[in-house]
């Protein structure tokens, strides 16, 4: 697909997908002939998984380690189990702490409401 669709199917934007592109962190499987982006359904699953990364605060150079290791994980290295599963606890972490800033949100905004 050309990078319009993608960026059509996942919700982020063109520059958002060139910079990705840009870094690494997922990069066109193919080009046209006119040199236009081409992307498989591989790339969009690996996009979406970035999305997913993306709330919980992760930077671009986790970002990039997380998906070496999954790389890894289907390559069977021997390490990336260890390392998926340091990124499990990560991402637990990291959603617990979300799970309590709404938590804190909440009762702002019913303190709020309580002031009408």
């Amino acid at each position: 697909m050309h990078i319009g669709e993608l960026a059509e199917r996942t919700g982020m934007s063109l520059r958002t997908l060139r910079h990705y592109d840009e870094v690494g962190l997922v990069t066109a499987s193919g080009r046209t002939e006119g040199g236009f982006r081409l992307y498989t359904h591989d790339d969009y699953e690996r996009l979406l998984l970035i999305r997913r990364m993306k709330p919980l605060g992760y930077s671009l150079e986790e970002m990039a380690e997380l998906l070496d290791v999954i790389d890894g994980v289907t390559a069977a290295q021997p390490d990336a189990d260890a390392k998926l599963d340091g990124f499990v606890r990560s991402a637990s972490e990291r959603r617990e702490k979300l799970r309590t800033q709404l938590e804190m949100a909440d009762e702002f905004i019913a303190l709020l409401d309580a002031r009408r």
